[in-house]
């Protein structure tokens, strides 16, 4: 019964192949920042938890991120 109701949905065979596109794309993006970041901004946002607050706020400053 219930392979019955997806099969009768007209056009359900194209969902699958978008949502492994959308996940495929994503992964692709995500890979795509990874080589393409600041090594020198990610590693002071990774310091930031180990600072105390007033190493911290010249990074938190808008200039300071960009």
């Amino acid at each position: 019964m219930h392979k019955n109701v997806l099969q009768s949905i007209a056009g359900i065979e194209i969902y699958p192949l978008i949502s492994l596109a959308i996940f495929f794309l994503f992964f692709l993006g995500l890979l795509l920042y990874v080589v393409v970041a600041n090594r020198q901004h990610l590693h002071a946002m990774s310091q930031l938890p180990l600072l105390s607050n007033d190493e911290t706020q010249p990074y938190l400053e808008s200039d300071a991120l960009c």
